[in-house]
């Protein structure tokens, strides 16, 4: 079955297959994978959607509960059952989200392995889990759209899992990212199982950029919510 309520307010730009129709799932929700696919892990967390900026971060939506995020040597995918999608930020005369904001049953979405720049590695703070901040680059804006999976234990090796996996996907397929010979030696390291600190910060050379579904997405109104500054807002810039 597909699901096509991906609350992931990107699309690929270019070197890509559509992604409109989001991940395929099975009867159980679960995700099916493509001929050849592998997958790495399976895990249950909370998963959210934010927009970096060079001093601000806006949390665009967030998904209620746990979602199921797997982890293959191709892409992110993950999937909520039941639940709905909550916007954060729309007030009143706002246009809502595109499609998906309010489904019932199933909410998905997916981070195909060239779309990344880096991963930012946040961690625990007084009442709130680690997090892994998958950041991608965006065409004509300087804002940056980043899934965030929220770890209680456990997020400095998802992060290293992503890490790996984006790295040897790029190896893998010159023909999808055009690399020179600095960033082939930089993928070769990052693909092995290098050390990685709680709090990090890892580019990921040969990223494609990524254009928003909606314009709507490159702008912010004056006095909408969800603006704030801290940890993932110095995330974007590389500060802390």
């Amino acid at each position: 079955m597909h699901d096509d309520a991906s609350p992931f307010f990107i699309a690929p730009h270019r070197f890509d297959a559509p992604d409109d129709t989001g991940p395929v799932l099975d009867r159980r929700h679960e995700l099916v994978p493509e001929p050849g696919e592998r997958v790495l892990g399976r895990y249950r967390l909370p998963a959210a959607g934010y927009l970096l900026g060079p001093t601000e971060a806006w949390r665009r939506w967030t998904l209620p509960g746990t979602v199921a995020v797997t982890v293959t040597d191709r892409r992110l995918a993950y999937v909520g059952t039941a639940s709905q999608l909550s916007v954060v930020g729309v007030g009143a005369g706002e246009p809502r989200h595109r499609r998906g904001v309010r489904v019932p049953g199933l909410v998905s979405g997916q981070v195909r392995w060239q779309w990344p720049s880096r991963l930012e590695v946040v961690p625990p703070g007084p009442g709130r889990p680690g997090q892994v901040l998958v950041v991608c680059d965006a065409l004509r804006t300087i804002h940056q759209p980043a899934l965030a999976l929220a770890a209680p234990e456990g997020v400095v090796d998802l992060a290293r899992q992503i890490r790996r996996a984006v790295a040897a996907f790029r190896l893998a397929h010159p023909e999808l990212v055009d690399l020179s010979p600095p960033e082939r030696d930089v993928l070769a390291l990052r693909a092995n199982a290098g050390p990685l600190t709680v709090e990090g910060r890892v580019t990921l050379p040969g990223s494609l950029p990524v254009e928003f579904r909606s314009r709507d997405d490159y702008y912010r109104r004056e006095g909408s919510e969800g603006v704030w500054p801290g940890t993932a807002a110095g995330a974007a810039s590389g500060h802390r």
